[in-house]
Parts: C-alpha cells; structure tokens; sequence
C-alpha cells in the first residue's frame, strides 16, 4: 500500500496504512483455522490489492480537495491588487489562522509542560520498575495529543494532516515495544515539536496582539471621537492635535491597512507552521 501511493501525502500514506492493517489484522483474527497465505488470498478478494485501494484513496482524496478549494474566477473579473489585498476577509482561514497564532501561547506552554514534564519523570524513574509504565504512558499521551494537533492545524491551514495514527503493529513484549518506541523517530520528532512549540507560540502571539492592538486602536479612532463628541464616553485621543478630522482618517486608513495586512501575515504563517508541523509530526511515507 505504501509503494502504490509513494507519490502521494505521507499524511495520506499514513491513514491508508493504518486502514489496510487494522483489516489484515481483524481477517487474521477472524480466521484463526486459515494459514496466513488463505487468510491473504481472502484479503485480496475482499479487500482488494493495493493498486486497487490506491487508486480508490487517490480518487476520493482528489474530490475532497477540489471540494475545499475556493471556485476560480473568472478571467474576465480578475481582481486589482487593492482588492486582492483586501480579499483576504472573505478567506475564512484567515480568521481561522488569528484564532491560532492567540491560541499557541496556551498549547505552546501546555505542550512544553508535557514534554518536559513526561521527559524529566522517565529519566528520574528509569531506575525504577515504576518508571517503564511511566514512559509507556507518557509516548502514548504525547501520541494522541500530536493526533488531535494535527487536526487543529488542518482546520486552520487546510494543510492536509492525517485522521488516523500510525497503527502499532503486532503485539511487542515489553522490552521490545519500549525499543521500538526509541527507535521511532517519530518519538523524537514529536517531542521536538512540544518544545518548540513554547518559543513559537510566544512568538505567534506577540504578533497576533500587537498586530491587533495596533489595527483596532487606530481603526476605532473615529468611532471614539464621535462618542467622546456626545458625552458617551470620556475618553479622548491625547495631544488634541490627533483628534483633527484629517489626523483621525489618517488614523484609520492606517489602522484598516494594519488589519489586513495582519490577516495575510497570519495566513502565511500558518501555512509555514502547517508544513513544520507535518515534518514532525507525520511519519514519512
């Protein structure tokens, strides 16, 4: 099944995997009386061969894109710069990526909890026979959460992320499922990416505030004028000169500029991050 997508997204690689041997493992099991070579002749006729399935994975993958996809316009209404510019509030992932770059401030610092956390009791409890079901559990937290990230990072970017995780193959003894979690790169990756998240999200939120800050303070400038004007609110811009009709359209056409130019900053750095997030949280194809 890999070979026959190897030219796909590993993120989709992955899903069909994961589906192909959860069904070879459940035909298995469900015929314990067949030899393996019956069980996959059965497979084969039920299932279908991997060519088959690929094609049917690639296919379904195809209409589901051209379906999030935004239609095309028209050649005829090709829009100006100004309104490409400013096109970006019609971008639902636009929103999407603002919401993000607030919210990595909580994951970033919850993840790096985790990671550092999880980290320090393994090492701290190796010693101790206690400390193995500690790292057993604490991969297999750091797997579902990195599961659910990707999700979120989907919704927001678009970037195609898997649904399913990596299936976790046959039944290991203990010692042999404890080495195979360390030579998983996967571990590793993932783990990195919990780290990196804290620098990131600090990053991603010190933009996403200022950038709104500065957009909404000088885009409301008018707005609070004329309720300072009637006595509804006290607050006034100080000095005086900035509450001049021309200072005030200047203020906001600034203050609109600022916004949109925000909302394109974020949509591309959430395309940025999607990326960076696959690279570590996906495993290759």
């Amino acid at each position: 099944m890999r070979d026959a997508l190897a030219d796909q997204d590993p993120a989709l690689i992955q899903d069909a995997a994961y589906d192909a041997e959860e069904y070879l493992r459940a035909e298995i099991a469900a015929h314990p009386d067949k030899s393996e070579a019956d069980v996959l002749e059965l497979i084969a006729s039920t299932y279908g061969a991997p060519e088959e399935v690929a094609a049917a994975y690639r296919e379904t993958e195809a209409k589901v894109k051209a379906a999030l996809q935004s239609p095309p316009r028209p050649a005829a209404h090709v829009p100006s710069a100004l309104r490409r510019f400013f096109s970006v509030y019609r971008d639902p992932r636009a929103y999407t990526s603002v919401f993000f770059m607030l919210l990595a401030l909580a994951t970033g610092i919850l993840y790096f909890v985790i990671a550092v956390t999880g980290i320090a009791l393994s090492l701290g409890l190796a010693a101790l026979i206690i400390g193995i079901p500690v790292f057993l559990a604490f991969i297999s937290i750091v797997r579902v959460i990195s599961l659910g990230e990707g999700r979120l990072i989907e919704a927001m970017s678009g970037e195609r992320m898997p649904r399913r995780p990596v299936h976790p193959g046959p039944k290991l003894g203990l010692w042999a499922g404890i080495g195979a979690m360390l030579k998983d790169s996967r571990t590793w990756t993932t783990l990195a990416y919990f780290i990196l998240m804290l620098p990131l999200g600090i990053i991603y939120f010190v933009i996403a505030t200022a950038g709104l800050a500065f957009g909404l303070t000088f885009t409301l400038a008018i707005p609070i004028e004329v309720l300072h004007h009637f006595d509804v609110i006290g607050a006034s811009l100080q000095p005086a000169w900035l509450a001049t009709a021309p200072v005030l359209i200047a203020l906001n056409i600034l203050g609109i500029i600022g916004l949109t130019a925000l909302m394109h900053a974020a949509r591309g750095i959430a395309r940025v991050h999607a990326r960076i997030a696959k690279r570590l949280l996906v495993t290759p194809g």
